[in-house]
């Protein structure tokens, strides 16, 4: 795809601007997207710096008393300009920095792991039953029992099924 400004080289750069709710895209060379906008000097360092540097959750809540690894030694700090965590202990040491930051990126911080259709059958449910579980307490919360009561069928059909593979029915 060719610059829609200058026609002339290749467009690597996609603008996407919503100003009082109207969209416009713009394919771009490099030089043409740094004239039109010289803010657009975008890099992946700086953009997960700019991640690193917002946390509302962090506002509220006092400072983690432990700032660096007590294995490595890294901080925070060191973190933050590198994007590297110095060993495995520095997910527990600084956790509490890094948990709302990884929350953000990958909506949760718990690894899950993909679980194959054909291996994962029991271990599928469980999880299917684990959600479901949630969105049971939060429909209980707003009040919406009759979804709940479907939800909560929906689980002991489950739990049903998962007990008559366990007892090898």
């Amino acid at each position: 795809m060719l610059c829609e400004r200058c026609q002339e080289k290749q467009a690597t750069v996609h603008v996407t601007r919503i100003i009082n709710g109207e969209k416009t895209e713009l394919n771009l060379c490099q030089e043409c997207a740094r004239e039109i906008q010289p803010q657009l000097k975008f890099s992946i360092p700086q953009f997960l710096a700019g991640l690193l540097d917002y946390d509302p959750d962090l506002e509220v809540q006092a400072p983690p008393a432990v700032e660096h690894c007590r294995e490595c030694g890294l901080t925070y700090e060191q973190f933050h300009q590198t994007g590297r965590l110095g060993c495995p202990d520095c997910y527990h040491y600084l956790a509490p920095r890094l948990d709302p930051l990884i929350r953000r990126l990958q909506g949760s911080s718990q690894h899950r792991g993909k679980v194959p259709r054909r291996a994962g059958g029991n271990l599928r449910v469980r999880r299917e039953i684990e959600k479901l579980k949630a969105q049971l307490q939060q429909l209980v919360q707003q009040e919406e029992f009759e979804k709940a009561a479907r939800v909560r069928d929906q689980i002991r059909d489950l739990e049903a099924r998962l007990g008559k593979e366990a007892d090898g029915r």
